[in-house]
């Protein structure tokens, strides 16, 4: 997954308003789940339809998917955390700025630290 895209390049580009996708529709993440604040570069605001930088809690973004994929993404997410192993699924969210759904591809792997997992990250590409 490391080189699926070279977000610290493209992540330069921004898209013309809030909530319009810039030319990459992708984006790299990290949720770190000690405390579960949220990493993202601006391909991921500008799939959730939000300002570049803002600050947003995993709940908040939990909340734009729809709730068949919240209740996947849960659930691969929790099995991802005890069993070490990373998914993927295709998800919807409603663009926040918008306020138009989009299907998005949620790539998850888990970061380790010894035998427990610390943090999950991964890329979000609008498909």
């Amino acid at each position: 997954m490391g080189l699926i895209l070279n977000s610290a390049a493209i992540d330069l580009l921004e898209p013309g308003e809030i909530g319009a996708l810039g030319p990459h529709h992708s984006g790299c993440w990290e949720c770190d789940l000690a405390d579960n604040s949220l990493s993202w570069t601006g391909g991921v605001y500008d799939i959730f339809g939000l300002p570049r930088l803002a600050r947003i809690s995993r709940d908040d973004a939990a909340a734009f998917y729809t709730e068949d994929s919240r209740v996947a993404m849960e659930r691969l997410r929790a099995y991802a955390i005890q069993h070490k192993r990373g998914f993927t699924l295709d998800a919807q969210v409603r663009a926040a700025a918008v306020g138009e759904c989009r299907w998005m591809r949620l790539i998850a792997a888990p970061v380790c630290k010894g035998r427990q997992v610390v943090r999950l990250r991964g890329v979000k590409l609008i498909i």
